[in-house]
């Protein structure tokens, strides 16, 4: 069929009020594979983009006909002729039209056709199953890939009776060739607006979160065995590459030789590295040779993707297993755009924990074969010489035996009784990371528009001492640890590989960005003369002292002029964002490589959910917190104190809180999906007294004795929240 044939059915069925005949030609049409693929055709006028891929695929056709030529011509053995492409024409749906001739069969009231037409989907799914799976029909007849388009475009696939339409056209789907899917990725990236880009994603959503609801999923049987969550995943991962190629891609250098020369210091020794085998390489993104961080827009939200239902259901644990097995079962672990990021902090927790347990066992096979090794990755400091007893431990492991730094961290703060279950290496961390930003330290420069933290390319520190904070960033990530740092969004897509542009000025320094976006959009032609600003370019080092720089070779006697902006903007930034650190956060990299490089940080996250590891998150969500608490020792929510409690909390300040949370749990950051993931324990710790509340901060545990008032309650909490530190036995 056609637009318009279509639409003149449509409208004598109106006129008649009889909508037999349409009911009977939409049947006849979407049963049958040969019709609906030649339906909707587009004119004969081609893009600009078809005229590329075509002029594309003549060179090519071209190209390989010299080479069949010339074996022939020496006698040798010709090779066959290379298959002309079908790039351009494999896809000729008239995407307007379809969309335009949904919109006046949809217009319809009650929809009439609608289960002739459901039906008529599930018989052609069926037909198109078998001619895939037993007859090659893709590679005989590349149009099929039309059939899939004018399906995804319906709007009956959005409402709740067709979810087994959907599910036929995810199973056919999953039949075709990973080039296919590349096609079909292209050209959803061209043809649809957010709008249809959002249907079809929810349409999916839909079909994964009811199956989710209503199945009974538990250890026996997990959602990542469930066909029908698996398939409409696997359709959903076409349209989250769609999503990225049809957004604004920016592909920059990815930089590898921080991980190789990694790779080499531990090559040496056999252990982790070679025992537990890193997650799998996303084939269709190894295909389409794009990554997650290329795309700095997509055509929607990454966040859009997440399905929460299925995230919470997600036996994490067993993701992981899968995950981790060679052409294993599915794993939603190798499909983490669905995910949303606390179940995939869960899942990397999971993966440490094993390299952990992996590294303890083979120390202790070590030790029964006579060659001792400690289990554990030690470090004992003393409070007031934290960083030089830290970072003089670890620099002696990163020279040593770099793998050591996958070891389970235990710290002990010299002449203090706890023991690290948790809660001292929260602290651990804390006061590191308050050292390495002090001013006094000189590592790192604050920048005072933003508040963030930035390195400081005029330090007299060494490498050593960059590549040591990178380890302890990389260790706090390892070990499940918050910190309280400030880094622009640039670092963490450099950390994960990619460089620094003109475009990540904006994050770090608002103002210089606002500059340079004045110069790039000035057109007179008095650009010279109204900013006067050559190739040479000042900044100040931490004395205050002003530097320069030339951008280019002789760079104070090359005007920045309409022809050359963008080329010295690019170089400033450049400049900046990499040159200028380069040897600083090279050392840091390759620091926070030792400990994460195997493992699937790079997979499973992006930049911004790397922040958010890091970071944790900025909801401090204290009515959250108090529907998780749990309550041991005879205390319930119901229990007078427990209700004052809470009265008191909901009225601290932002800051009063944080130092609550960083007193009951060793940390005042909010882990990844909000307070409600804590497990705060609120335990009763004996009848009125005097005595300040304690903690257990490794275990989240608050023990509270029953004030026999709420002003008691709120004194004693205060003074304890407000002037207590250390480790001690209570």
């Amino acid at each position: 069929v056609t637009k318009d044939s279509l639409m003149c059915l449509i409208e004598e069925c109106r006129k008649t009020t009889n909508y037999t005949p349409l009911i009977h030609t939409l049947g006849q049409v979407y049963s049958r594979e040969d019709c609906l693929k030649r339906s909707f055709p587009r004119q004969q006028s081609v893009t600009k983009e078809d005229l590329r891929a075509m002029e594309v695929d003549m060179d090519k056709d071209e190209d390989c006909q010299e080479l069949h030529s010339a074996a022939a011509a020496i006698g040798g053995t010709a090779s066959p002729p290379c298959p002309r492409s079908n790039t351009s024409q494999e896809i000729t749906v008239d995407v307007d039209a379809v969309r335009e001739t949904y919109g006046a069969l949809f217009s319809i009231p009650d929809h009439p056709f609608s289960d002739a037409l459901v039906n008529a989907i599930l018989i052609l799914c069926e037909t198109l199953e078998i001619s895939l799976k037993y007859h090659n029909s893709y590679q005989n007849d590349p149009s099929l890939l039309n059939i899939f388009v004018v399906l995804m475009e319906l709007p009956l696939l959005e409402g709740p009776f067709c979810g087994g339409a959907l599910q036929a056209i995810c199973r056919a789907c999953d039949l075709l060739p990973i080039e296919a899917h590349c096609r079909l990725a292209h050209h959803w990236a061209r043809h649809s607006s957010p709008r249809h880009f959002r249907n079809m994603v929810n349409a999916l959503h839909h079909v994964i979160t009811t199956r989710v609801i209503e199945g009974h999923f538990g250890r026996e049987l997990g959602v990542s065995e469930d066909s029908v969550i698996v398939l409409a995943t696997k359709m959903m991962k076409i349209l989250f590459m769609a999503n990225m190629l049809g957004g604004d891609l920016e592909k920059t250098e990815l930089c590898s030789e921080d991980s190789a020369r990694n790779r080499q210091d531990t090559a040496g020794r056999k252990g982790i590295v070679e025992v537990v085998p890193a997650v799998k390489e996303d084939p269709l993104c190894e295909k389409l040779g794009i990554r997650v961080i290329d795309c700095r827009k997509p055509i929607i939200p990454f966040e859009e993707f997440y399905n929460e239902p299925l995230s919470e259901q997600l036996e994490t644990d067993r993701g992981f297993a899968h995950g981790r097995a060679k052409d294993g079962p599915f794993s939603f672990l190798n499909h983490a755009f669905v995910l949303t990021p606390a179940v995939k902090a869960l899942g990397l927790y999971y993966d440490n924990r094993i390299r952990m347990y992996n590294e303890r066992s083979l120390s202790m096979f070590q030790m029964l074969v006579g060659n001792p090794a400690n289990p554990y990755l030690r470090l004992n400091v003393r409070r007031d010489h934290i960083i030089d007893d830290a970072l003089y431990r670890l620099e002696m492991l990163a020279l040593e035996d770099p793998s050591s730094l996958k070891k389970q961290l235990v710290v002990e703060f010299e002449g203090e009784q706890g023991i690290d279950e948790g809660g001292v290496s929260k602290e651990f961390f804390q006061l590191v990371v308050e050292e390495v930003f002090n001013p006094d330290f000189a590592m790192f420069t604050l920048n005072n528009e933003t508040q963030t933290y930035w390195f400081n390319p005029t330090s007299f520190e060494s490498d050593a001492q960059f590549k040591l904070i990178g380890i302890i960033l990389g260790l706090a990530i390892y070990n499940n640890i918050i910190l309280d740092v400030h880094f622009p969004m640039v670092v963490y897509y450099k950390l994960l590989g990619k460089r620094g542009t003109y475009r990540d000025l904006s994050d770090w320094n608002p103002s210089l960005a606002q500059g340079l976006d004045q110069l790039l959009a000035y057109e007179g032609d008095n650009i010279e003369d109204v900013f006067m600003q050559t190739f040479r370019i000042t900044y100040q080092d931490v004395f205050g002292s002003v530097l320069t720089h030339d951008l280019k070779e002789d760079g104070d006697k090359i005007l920045v002029n309409q022809q050359n902006k963008r080329e010295f903007v690019d170089a400033y930034a450049d400049f900046l964002l990499n040159k200028s650190i380069e040897k600083q956060f090279s050392a840091f990299r390759r620091g926070f490589l030792l400990v994460t490089d195997d493992s699937p940080l790079q997979i499973l996250f992006r930049p911004e959910e790397v922040e958010l590891l890091v970071c944790g998150s900025k909801n401090f969500d204290f009515n959250a917190l108090e529907e998780s608490t749990e309550y041991d020792g005879g205390y319930m929510a119901s229990t007078p104190i427990i209700r004052h409690f809470w009265e008191l909390v909901h009225e601290f300040s932002i800051e009063q809180k944080r130092k609550l949370l960083q007193f009951a749990t060793g940390s005042d950051r909010v882990p990844v999906g909000g307070l409600s993931k804590l497990r705060l324990v609120i335990a009763r710790h004996g009848p009125d007294s005097d005595r300040l509340p304690t903690a257990h901060t490794c275990f989240n545990v608050l023990l509270l004795p029953e004030y026999s008032s709420k002003e008691k309650l709120q004194e004693r909490l205060l003074k304890a929240i407000c002037y207590s530190k250390g480790f001690g036995m209570f």
